[in-house]
């Protein structure tokens, strides 16, 4: 009893339209279901912009699951031609495509300048670390060799070999000069000579 009272009270309830346009809300209108009782202003914007008869001509060549999207379109433009005359929803999409513009101005200054500011960090990070000797400096040169590595098998340690297969006559060095041993030589003879 009570479901029947409330479908013949919701039933009884003219929709926004019927009831802005001052006419029986028949079953199957076909605003009904778009334009509810408790949303008034919408069909007023639509209405006033548009035209009932327009739209019910526009509903009725669109297929049934597009309908609610045709209607939802037409408020948004009836309500943005309702606040702007001139420029209706026009108006709106420009100012959220100057909008974008401005913001990617923006954003493409502030990557410029992070990029500018992580170089300026790399190459203070590489003059620091070169102050404080992190960077390694080149190897120092090798110490000098000792005399018989560079020159071979000239200065050894002697060995008992050695001092077996030595010659009986002295070896002079490559860095005497041989006219003082020449005359130290000559020397000691004459000396032998006046003793003999």
């Amino acid at each position: 009893m009570a479901s029947s009272s409330s479908s013949s009270s919701s039933y009884n309830s003219p929709c926004a339209a019927c009831k802005f346009l001052r006419r029986k809300c028949m079953p199957g209108c076909i605003f009904a279901p778009y334009f509810p009782p408790e949303e008034p202003q919408k069909f007023a914007n639509v209405h006033k912009i548009f035209g009932a008869s327009n739209v019910t001509k526009l509903l009725n060549e669109l297929l049934p699951h597009q309908r609610e999207d045709a209607v939802n379109s037409l408020a948004y433009e009836a309500e943005a031609r309702v606040r702007d005359p001139v420029y209706g929803c026009v108006g709106a999409i420009s100012y959220l495509q100057r909008q974008v513009q401005k913001l990617q101005k923006e954003l493409d200054a502030a990557n410029a300048d992070l990029l500018r500011y992580a170089c300026h960090e790399i190459n203070s990070t590489t003059v620091a670390m070169q102050g404080i000797g992190v960077v390694p400096p080149p190897p120092p040169p090798p110490p000098p060799r000792p005399p018989h590595e560079q020159f071979g098998n000239y200065y050894h340690q002697p060995s008992s070999s050695d001092i077996m297969l030595q010659p009986s006559y002295p070896i002079i060095p490559w860095n005497v000069d041989m006219n003082v041993v020449n005359q130290r030589g000559g020397g000691d003879n004459n000396n032998n000579q006046g003793n003999m």
